[in-house]
């Protein structure tokens, strides 16, 4: 039977929100009875109503602050988005003695170090599951199911537009902007997709993975981060006969000098499981020294998957708050006083096998003289591709994967490339993921 009572209150009735409110309508009963204590959400603050949802007799503000302020409210829900606002109404939630839940990862990984010790101070949770990968519980997994490994590394799918977008360039051959069109008919990408074409949504969840991972501060600015509007179609296929799809990842490990954090196209092996991870779904995979590796796969965004989330917190929190005053997990993991930072690798001293494809003059000692510039940078050809010239031209496509090298190899050996007088156009790199043991 259920014990106690926690009331709740919603900031936000827009995909997400009202999904949790569709949750909430069909399946309250049970929500309460798993976590033993009477969830009820009250109190919904909106500027308009959502056709997607019936809110019942629910009390509705139009000022998302009234909810905030309410004083029987226990919990206060975020999904406004953004990091202005938001920034404010989770700050005075906190401040008001009220616990968050929030489904913003760009606010936690902007300030997310901030609220997390305001909530720590004042012996409040601040749950943010649903800000990485939707419905997949990778969080409460890093927080709780893995807390007895050490994690060496995390790589995942955690943009479900990017993985869209190349699924298709895959399948059918189409071009970027074409299937970009097609998301945002879809409502997979938003009218302005600059965050999830340009590598930013990754890095914001990235930046969250990787400090429930190795317990270091949330930092904004620290991975590496690009896009997936440098993939030509071109590239996907010649990945493709050379035993590789072509991912948007991002990256996070732990190095003897240091943290690896990076988002970017990457060729991945297509026997590897996170390579057959398509469409809009989001995978992450984790690299822990006693379970050893475990994927986690699901959808990464939408009305319920997210609102699942959502809800899974508030859960928890029901069965914290019925029995004991406050969350017993610190909220990153570790007390963010324990965090410690870690100096960020630069691109250049990372290390890993390229892609590179360049168009280049049919003749003789083009290709002697690009293996040169190659060796004198220390790089290796582990495999190449030659396409022979097409009749009405006098170049050649050439692919090439190399050995594990450094990015700052790379860059040396492609500025001296690039000064060839043989080379049309320039020269596409692209980082190649083995996956491989040590």
């Amino acid at each position: 039977m259920a014990v106690g009572g926690q009331r709740i209150g919603l900031c936000g009735l827009g995909t997400v929100g009202s999904g949790v409110v569709n949750i909430f309508n069909t399946h309250g009963g049970l929500i309460r009875q798993r976590c033993g204590a009477h969830l009820e959400l009250t109190h919904i603050g909106a500027r308009r109503d959502n056709p997607g949802c019936d809110v019942g007799s629910r009390r509705v503000s139009r000022d998302i602050f009234d909810v905030v302020r309410d004083p029987d409210i226990d919990i206060v829900v975020e999904l406004i988005g953004g990091t202005t606002v938001a920034r404010t109404l989770v700050e005075e939630a906190l401040e008001q003695g009220k616990h968050v839940v929030t489904a913003n990862k760009a606010l936690m990984a902007e300030h997310g170090n901030k609220l997390a010790a305001m909530a720590e101070e004042r012996g409040l949770a601040l749950r943010f599951e649903a800000a990485v990968a939707g419905g997949i519980p990778v969080i409460k997994t890093l927080r709780e199911a893995l807390a007895a490994n050490s994690i060496s590394g995390i790589v995942g799918i955690i943009n479900g537009t990017g993985n869209f977008i190349l699924t298709e360039m895959a399948s059918a051959g189409r071009s970027f902007a074409d299937v970009l069109a097609e998301a945002q008919a879809l409502g997979y990408a938003e009218a302005d997709p600059t965050f999830d074409v340009d590598g930013t949504d990754a890095a914001h969840k990235l930046v969250i993975l990787a400090s429930l991972a190795f317990g270091v501060p949330l930092d904004r600015d620290g991975p590496f981060t690009e896009g997936i509007d440098r993939v030509a179609p071109v590239d996907i296929d010649f990945a493709r006969e050379l035993g590789y799809c072509i991912k948007h990842l991002g990256i996070a490990r732990r190095q003897s000098d240091g943290l690896d954090l990076r988002v970017h196209p990457t060729l991945v092996p297509a026997t590897k499981q996170i390579a057959r991870v398509d469409g809009v779904l989001n995978a992450v995979m984790i690299e822990a020294d006693a379970v050893g590796e475990i994927v986690l796969t699901g959808p990464g965004a939408g009305s319920l998957p997210t609102a699942s989330a959502v809800c899974g917190d508030l859960l928890d929190l029901g069965r914290v708050l019925s029995r004991a005053p406050a969350d017993p997990i610190p909220i990153l993991g570790i007390p963010t006083s324990d965090l410690r930072s870690l100096p960020v690798v630069l691109p250049g001293d990372v290390t890993c096998a390229w892609y590179l494809r360049l168009v280049v003059a049919d003749r003789p000692g083009v290709m002697a003289e690009i293996t040169r510039l190659l060796g004198d940078s220390g790089i290796s050809i582990e495999s190449l591709i030659q396409r022979p010239p097409k009749a009405d031209s006098s170049h050649v496509t050439v692919v090439m994967l190399t050995d594990t090298v450094t990015g700052r190899q790379i860059e040396s050996a492609v500025a001296d490339i690039a000064a060839l007088s043989a080379l049309q156009g320039g020269v596409t790199t692209l980082r190649v993921e083995s996956f491989e043991e040590a």
